[in-house]
């Protein structure tokens, strides 16, 4: 197989309730990560076999995602609002697969930057900082 189309991939919102609905981020143009990367602690020694550095597994991070939109302030400001949070919301991440694959994340919301150019439409990117350990599951 030579890959997957990505159309139809969405970035759900959770709305924080106790029965927790997701909402579909209207208009995403584009969708980048989350980029997990993990730290290494050096555990070389005097007595390393033949003179390699060793390392050991540190501290995992969730990384960032960020997406572009088609900027529409009544579908959109409700996230510029959860910039003043301070406690992570849910989000899913849901890819157009079957059966379903669906990337569960705390983020904080990090960054949102609109543009209005005289000659295009309106945009803004977004960026979310991911809180913890993803899960990764099926379903939506």
């Amino acid at each position: 197989m030579s890959g997957l189309n990505a159309f139809g991939t969405q970035l759900k919102r959770g709305d924080g309730a106790g029965t927790e609905v997701f909402a579909a981020i209207a208009n995403v143009t584009s969708i980048s990560g989350p980029e997990l990367s993990r730290e290494t602690i050096d555990v070389t020694a005097h007595d390393s076999v033949d003179a390699w550095m060793e390392f050991v597994g540190g501290l995992k991070d969730g990384g960032e995602i960020s997406l572009d939109v088609n900027y529409d302030p009544a579908e959109h400001d409700v996230l510029v609002g959860d910039f003043d949070d301070d406690d992570p919301r849910n989000y899913q991440l849901a890819f157009p697969v079957t059966p379903a694959v669906v990337w569960s994340v705390k983020a904080l919301l990090t960054g949102f930057s609109s543009e209005a150019p005289y000659d295009d439409k309106l945009a803004a990117s977004i960026t979310l900082k991911v809180s913890g350990k993803p899960t990764i599951g099926t379903g939506a």
